[in-house]
């Protein structure tokens, strides 16, 4: 049994590797593209619409409400990358049902990529907020004495994120596939089931985690040097 699918080389050549976790990460990154590009290619503002645009528009409606849930006071802002993490995360998680495909977020490679992502998120969307002095000013609230602290968090709370994820998706892995070597007919497919709900729940809270540390980050740096143009109208 395969706990990773690093381990799964589909192809090598002058010791350059081809392994399952790329081959399926492209996989899903193609299936959203020709799933996003056919839906919205054929976009309607009738009041009738298709079932495609309906499920869409409450993907959209939902990601954006729990983003506004968390605090943020722009949700449109945030959306594309929460959403894009929320997605990508749950279409690798759901199609673990596909005989053959191993889930690229039970690889370490691929959350601990996702995690950076986050990572390099924060600061950009609070240099936007508050620029690049303000952003660099809050990690020196309330004392330059907590720059090392701030600096630790950071890196801590990346580090989790990837070792969350890729921790519950690899070890939904390995459990079914005990259960398939000692009962293969029926808790197999229970677990399978279970699976599909952890790796919904997963992608959720990952795409939640991330919203909560962009905007605590933002609050933060616009806190310590005051609101934003924007914000007073000048």
């Amino acid at each position: 049994m395969e706990i990773s699918p690093d381990t799964w080389v589909l192809y090598e050549w002058r010791g350059l590797q081809l392994n399952a976790t790329i081959v399926f990460t492209w996989a899903v990154m193609a299936l959203l593209v020709v799933g996003s590009w056919a839906v919205t290619s054929r976009l309607s503002a009738e009041e009738t619409v298709s079932r495609w645009q309906a499920a869409l528009e409450v993907i959209v409606s939902t990601i954006r409400d729990q983003i506004a849930e968390v605090g943020a006071d722009d949700p449109g802002r945030y959306l594309p990358f929460i959403g894009t993490l929320f997605l990508f995360i749950a279409t690798a998680n759901i199609l673990s049902v596909v005989p053959g495909y191993q889930p690229p977020t039970g690889s370490l490679s691929t959350t601990a990529a996702l995690a950076i992502c986050v990572l390099i998120a924060i600061p950009l969307f609070s240099i936007g907020r508050s620029g690049i002095a303000g952003y660099l000013s809050g990690y020196i609230q309330p004392t330059p004495l907590m720059l090392p602290f701030n600096i630790v968090s950071e890196i801590s709370r990346t580090i989790a994120l990837a070792v969350r994820l890729y921790g519950n998706v690899m070890s939904g892995t390995v459990i079914v596939g005990i259960l398939i070597s000692v009962a293969p007919f029926f808790f197999p497919v229970v677990m399978q089931v279970l699976g599909l709900l952890t790796g919904l729940i997963q992608a959720y809270i990952f795409a939640i985690l991330a919203m909560v540390y962009i905007g605590s980050a933002s609050r933060s740096r616009r806190g310590s040097d005051g609101p934003s143009p924007n914000e007073t109208g000048d």
